[in-house]
């Protein structure tokens, strides 16, 4: 059964051309005109991924992103922003609301569809593991109480252990990162060559195991490694 995506965007060619592109690729795709009607077909279909746009009459995508958000069930869903605002803080609104990725206009669609695999990839690794940890929590020996002690204790030893793999200058750029600094930024603000933030960045992934900048600030901040 292929994979379902919501596509958001009150523009009709960008919302054709997408969804063309990815239906030939093999997956359902659905159509959302704004983030209200949008909102609507989360909770009827239940996508695997929505790809939106932020500028929307009705409801914005920064919206979108945060009511899908709220909903339990979806908040490990993968959400890709298309925009052409292209601002450091616009792009920090993307990310705090909860985007995976956020992709500037205008983009090659074959861009976009690897960033959807990917995404999808990931997607579908986390709801096994999840699916499995659930299975053994169900049918384990430990007591509730002592398997969330454990749990804790171990998450705790883990975000140590990792916080320790970092350098004092990974750690300065993964601050700056969370706050949505280009590598530009980033080197005036610790005089380094964009070229030499870049090499952080590929570290910093590398000991996280994300693969691209949202899935790393957001990892960064729930396993508290920013303040």
């Amino acid at each position: 059964m292929p994979l379902t995506i919501l596509v958001v965007d009150d523009d009709l060619g960008t919302r054709l051309s997408i969804s063309d592109y990815l239906e030939l690729s093999g997956y359902s795709v659905i159509t959302a005109n704004d983030g209200q009607e949008a909102l609507a077909m989360v909770d009827d279909y239940h996508p695997d991924l929505i790809v939106t746009d932020i500028v929307m009459p009705q409801m914005n995508g920064y919206e979108l992103v945060r009511r899908v958000r709220q909903q339990p069930i979806f908040r490990l869903l993968p959400v890709i922003l298309l925009t052409a605002r292209t601002k450091t803080q616009e792009r920090i609104l993307g990310y705090q609301s909860g985007c995976d990725l956020y992709l500037p206009k205008p983009f090659e669609l074959e861009e976009l569809a690897a960033a959807i695999r990917n995404l999808l990839a990931r997607s579908q690794i986390i709801q096994s593991e999840y699916r499995f940890s659930h299975k053994e929590n169900l049918g384990g020996s430990f007591p509730t109480k002592e398997m969330d002690t454990h749990k804790s204790l171990s998450t705790h030893i883990q975000q140590s252990h990792l916080l320790s793999s970092l350098t004092a200058r990974e750690q300065e750029v993964l601050e700056l990162l969370t706050h949505g600094f280009s590598n530009a930024d980033m080197g005036n603000q610790l005089h380094l060559s964009p070229r030499t933030v870049e090499k952080y960045v590929s570290s910093l992934l590398r000991k996280t195991a994300t693969s691209n900048r949202a899935e790393l600030v957001r990892f960064a901040m729930k396993h508290g490694l920013v303040d």
